[in-house]
């Protein structure tokens, strides 16, 4: 599913929502995105709506997709909580920024003429949901480690640059699976 649209989230409704409820979110949300609304129309929106709809209503379709997602699902929660050594939610929150400006500082190394990148590519890079990275990106906005540059793509400050160098050693030892001495 890697660049696959999370068809629960575009829906958001839980993975086990009956078909019922998915009709109705459905029509909901397609009589928000319609290309005829004046106000709320978005034909993409629309689309990935309909193709979600198509998906999930299908048994053997959302059967596949089920499999797929969960897979996803299951990778995502592996590099967000640094292979499950994270105990809270603040741990894996401050694993999540210090990958999004791991993510940024390498994308300037390496495309400095480029140096941005849209939220969408950031979240297929680190496996979280936009809803799930818009408190990350507040708060490193607020420290002024990341800013928003050309067609608002995200972009590591000098700020930010030096606060990853300063704590990269530190993150490491975090994302680092224990020994089997550390066990003993």
């Amino acid at each position: 599913m890697s660049g696959q649209i999370d068809y629960y989230e575009l829906l958001q409704i839980s993975p086990n929502a009956e078909p019922e409820t998915i009709h109705r979110v459905y029509r909901l949300l397609a009589t928000r995105y319609h290309p005829d609304n004046r106000e709320t129309g978005d034909v993409r929106k629309f689309r990935q709506l309909h193709e979600a709809y198509t998906t999930l209503t299908d048994p053997v379709k959302r059967a596949q997709f089920d499999v797929v997602h969960e897979r996803q699902r299951n990778d995502r929660w592996k590099l967000v909580s640094a292979g499950g050594r994270s105990e809270t939610d603040v741990d894996v929150e401050k694993l999540t920024r210090l990958t999004v400006l791991e993510v940024l500082y390498t994308r300037r190394r390496v495309e400095p003429n480029n140096p941005g990148l849209y939220d969408r590519d950031m979240e297929e890079l680190i496996g979280r949901a936009r809803e799930h990275l818009e408190f990350t990106y507040w708060y490193l906005m607020q420290k002024g480690m990341i800013a928003r540059g050309e067609q608002s793509r995200l972009i590591i400050t000098v700020h930010g640059v030096d606060y990853l160098e300063e704590n990269y050693s530190t993150m490491m030892q975090q994302r680092r699976l224990p020994s089997s001495s550390d066990a003993a």
